[in-house]
């Protein structure tokens, strides 16, 4: 062990239990990446699993004390590499801050630490008749601070809104172990640079997330389901784009195209029509899902629909929602490694995005399955490749590259939810110009001026 190891190891013993310091090289690998593919990823010194506000002050001041980068990481369930350890880091791991601090029905708030799993919230806030509208397709696994640092978004996203739209305060340790609290507690509030706004999406480059005040929701009533087939990927895309335009709200607007169908089927058992080309998934929770369900079959009909099948209760919508939560999962199996894009595109363009994706499969010989959050444009193509094939692996690189290229073209962003991370550092330069990077820099050295904070993410 080398001398600034051990001096860092020694500092951070003396306000942490030892428990929660690990320091064995076979446990700390296990913490050196998230989930994301063609990302680096370094040795971490030491994994750090505080308990509380001031252990995780004492990590900043540790770190800023001896000039160590520190990794913020939730559950590692990211998909850009933003939680990748670095050499010589200290991995600061919050999963063991996990507590739900309070649930008001009156103020329509929840106070958790970042530890919380999304789906134990929405669980405990549906006690109380309230929801937590940001899901996830990893929600069983992912943590509200994960959730809050990528601003993620989720399937229920085309009827309300995003993590950044639920963030109402934060309480953020900055580099330097000084805590800051952001937002507020009320419905209203606009004093002030909206700094809350400006922690969600950051990636732990600005500060280490331990608290958040969120907005609920009361507990919409249960959702219905409908699953309608097209011959095309344009078709379906043409009655996303009718569904919205005659002024429909759904719950859920989803779409898998023929490889995702297949891979969940090969998966799961689930019974999806393989046949179709593109398969279609809308959802109501309004006071009568069955009308809005039938107006909706109608639309998907005339823009060519060969099949529309209502889900008959909400048994059987329950299980084609798991159905588009397992697509990510089961495209995964088709080859040894993935790249999972994360492209979002207006939705007038979706249909470009989506054939111009297998126009590039065919391109490179490669498979790419795409399912999307068709009612927001945000296309997820994922790229199925074998690692160890120099060929087939430089193929992947440069398809991914081309998709990227495509939703910026047709005037889309690189990435609506799971963040830039280590994977598009140079499309964000592309997507934000020359201004819109020096300006970001220049937030990034007034929040963390030794630039110790997940060093080498965004930019």
């Amino acid at each position: 062990m080398d001398d600034l190891r051990a001096d860092l190891i020694e500092r951070l013993l003396e306000a942490l239990p030892e428990d929660s310091v690990l320091t064995d090289a076979d446990v700390t690998t296990g913490y050196a990446r998230d989930m994301a593919g063609f990302c680096a990823a370094g040795t971490p010194a030491v994994v750090v699993l505080p308990r509380t506000v001031e252990q995780v002050q004492h990590v900043l001041r540790t770190a800023t004390a001896l000039r160590v980068p520190v990794v913020p990481q939730g559950a590692r369930t990211g998909l850009s590499g933003a939680a990748n350890a670095t050499d010589g880091c200290i991995v600061l791991s919050l999963v063991k801050m996990d507590r739900i601090l309070e649930i008001s029905a009156v103020d329509r708030i929840a106070v958790v630490e970042p530890g919380v799993v999304n789906a134990a919230l929405s669980r405990a806030v549906a006690e109380h008749g309230l929801a937590y509208p940001p899901d996830p397709s990893s929600w069983e696994q992912c943590t509200i601070g994960g959730n809050i640092g990528t601003a993620s978004g989720g399937l229920c996203c085309v009827k309300y809104g995003v993590t950044a739209e639920y963030v109402l305060g934060l309480d953020v340790v900055l580099a330097d172990g000084r805590l800051l609290r952001t937002g507020r507690r009320t419905a209203k509030g606009v004093a002030g640079y909206d700094l809350t706004r400006l922690f969600v999406g950051s990636e732990g480059t600005l500060g280490v997330v331990v608290g958040a005040v969120l907005a609920l929701r009361p507990a919409p009533p249960r959702q219905l389901a409908l699953a309608a087939e097209f011959p095309s990927a344009a078709a379906a895309c043409a009655a996303v784009c009718t569904i919205m335009e005659r002024g429909h709200t759904p719950s859920l607007l989803e779409l898998m195209d023929r490889t995702t169908v297949r891979a969940v089927n090969a998966l799961a058992q689930m019974g999806l029509p393989e046949s179709t080309e593109a398969l279609l998934l809308a959802a109501f929770d309004t006071a009568d899902p069955a009308a809005d369900l039938a107006a909706v079959a109608e639309l998907c009909r005339e823009a060519g629909a060969t099949e529309v099948v209502p889900a008959e209760d909400e048994a059987e919508s329950a299980l084609l929602l798991q159905a588009r939560r397992l697509a990510l999962t089961a495209l995964e199996t088709l080859r040894p490694a993935t790249m999972i894009d994360d492209v979002c595109v207006p939705r007038s363009q979706l249909a470009g995005m989506l054939d111009g994706t297998a126009a590039i499969g065919q391109k490179y010989g490669l498979t790419i399955g795409v399912c999307a959050h068709a009612g927001d444009g945000n296309t997820h193509p994922v790229v199925c490749f074998d690692p160890d094939d120099a060929d087939e692996a430089r193929r992947a690189r440069e398809s991914f590259d081309e998709i990227m290229a495509l939703g910026l073209a047709l005037g889309g962003t690189i990435t609506g939810e799971h963040g830039v991370g280590v994977l598009k550092k140079e499309w964000l330069a592309r997507e934000l110009g020359p201004v819109g990077i020096e300006m970001q820099r220049a937030v990034k050295q007034a929040f963390d001026p030794l630039g110790l904070l997940n060093p080498g993410k965004l930019f």
